[in-house]
């Protein structure tokens, strides 16, 4: 009975665990990996394991550094089922094929480059076939409903609060005598986030692994977020400019319109034209409208009055390349909501091109930036970037909302893991190495349990789970 630690090990993307249970293999989550080049460039690198091997996957949510990997997992021989959640299914199914078109498309690139150099193309690591065979192996499951994953391994979710149909996911481990129940918290969400419930707290564990994302930073309070928010506007309103958000297209974007939609007349929200530049966030927004079961109270009542929260009456969905490009005719007076999130790729790029140089723009950075991204070098104070290979110099304004976070803080950290009885032994995965030892301390100090940080490739056998093995 082991567990391996194959991603997201003192970084926060490429999340990949391998549970190992009775001659059974379980992976617990595939995501790619993201960042700078180099960063990225390790997703091509073969598994460190054999993708046929596996028995079975467990997905905790459908964002692409749990997910991405998937369809490489199908093209290289797995067979099995992946168990996740019902919405889960459904936006893994847009975000895994924007993720294959993305492939497509870079490989079709470097193809026609290296052929000018009489080099051989390359193939793209996945293919939309490739993700839409993934999304078929899956299987949807609710919370709180256990189910027999593999004969060994019964798995129960539990609303994590991070975007819609999040999981923490619970395993019940048995091989011979040995009983283990493990918990991986999955991404958790921030308490009082709009739209969705705080995540579920649970009590009982021989192990938990937890993220550690903001492992040693806590969060603006919602009032005072709210408060940012309607200033910057105000702000970016009185100097005739545009507002560039960069955003997530699942949780982050949708979040961003329910919240504008609340604080529609307060915030004078109707004096701008609102646009969602994401042909995938504005897929995802409508399954978050199908979902709506999920809400928190405070969003099921406001959709009972509104009907579809997310539905502004001065927002435009621009689907199409040209729709994109009309938006840059607009020198003030444009709110603007598109990906990628860590401003990577997408259509942000093209907005920043025409607007990131102008004094009266204001970015709103409303998500995590991972190292050697643009949006972290934004968030860092650069005052140049580059926009495919040209340098753009910042004069907009940049605005770090870190309230808005869909992640779990410190605080929000200690108090889940304090929930559980006993002080399991903590394995902390899914946060850059700062982040991860300064949470490592907090817990070590408020509930002396056994707390543990792996490194890529370290094992841990479940009979002990309070030693880490060293990888191979």
């Amino acid at each position: 009975m082991e567990l391996t630690f194959f991603g997201a090990a003192g970084e926060v993307t490429g999340s990949c665990h391998l549970l190992e249970v009775g001659g059974r293999r379980v992976l617990l989550d595939c995501g790619m990996i993201q960042g700078g080049r180099e960063a990225e460039a390790r997703n091509a690198e073969p598994f460190p394991f054999d993708p046929a091997s596996l028995d079975a996957v467990i997905l905790s949510h459908a964002h692409i550094d749990h997910s991405g990997r998937l369809p490489q997992l199908v093209r290289n021989g797995f067979q099995g089922r992946i168990h996740t959640h019902a919405a889960t299914r459904e936006l893994a199914r847009v975000m895994l094929r924007d993720a294959a078109f993305l492939e497509e498309k870079d490989a079709e690139h470097e193809s026609r480059r290296r052929a000018r150099r009489g080099q051989e193309g390359v193939e793209p690591a996945f293919t939309r076939a490739d993700a839409t065979a993934a999304v078929r192996r899956m299987r949807a499951h609710q919370y709180g409903q256990p189910h027999e994953v593999v004969p060994g391994v019964t798995l129960t979710l539990h609303d994590a609060g991070h975007i819609l149909g999040s999981a923490t996911v619970e395993v019940e481990l048995a091989e011979g005598e040995t009983r283990r129940r493990v918990v991986f918290s999955g991404d958790l969400g921030h308490r009082g986030a709009p739209i969705l419930r705080d995540p579920e707290p649970l009590e009982q564990a021989d192990l938990v692994l937890l993220e550690s994302t903001y492992g040693g930073r806590n969060h603006r309070d919602w009032d005072a977020t709210w408060e940012e928010l309607a200033g910057i506007l105000e702000r970016a309103r009185h100097d005739r400019g545009n507002i560039l958000i960069p955003a997530f297209a699942v949780g982050r974007t949708q979040e961003l319109l329910y919240v504008l939609d609340r604080h529609y007349a307060e915030w004078g929200v109707d004096r701008w034209q609102l646009f969602l530049d994401s042909p995938m966030a504005i897929e995802a927004t409508e399954i978050y409208a199908r979902h709506w079961q999920l809400y928190d109270e405070t969003a099921r009542q406001w959709r009972g009055q509104q009907a579809n929260p997310f539905k502004l009456p001065n927002l435009h969905f621009s689907r199409t390349a040209n729709q994109s490009r009309a938006i840059n005719r607009i020198h003030s007076g444009a709110m603007v909501i598109a990906g990628s999130g860590m401003c990577s790729g997408g259509r942000i790029l093209h907005h920043f091109k025409h607007n990131l140089w102008r004094r009266e723009t204001e970015v709103l950075i409303t998500g995590f930036q991972a190292r050697g991204t643009p949006g972290r070098a934004l968030v860092d104070g650069a005052r140049e970037i580059k926009v495919w290979g040209e340098p753009i110099r910042v004069g907009a304004k940049v605005h770090t909302i870190g309230g808005l976070s869909a992640h779990a803080d410190s605080d929000g950290l200690a108090e889940w893991y304090g929930r559980f009885h006993g002080r399991p032994p903590v394995a902390l995965v899914h946060g850059e190495a700062d982040q991860r030892d300064a949470l490592a301390a907090r817990l070590g100090r408020e509930f002396d349990a056994p707390i543990l940080t792996p490194g890529l490739g370290e094992r841990m056998d479940l009979a002990n789970p309070e030693r880490l093995l060293p990888a191979g």
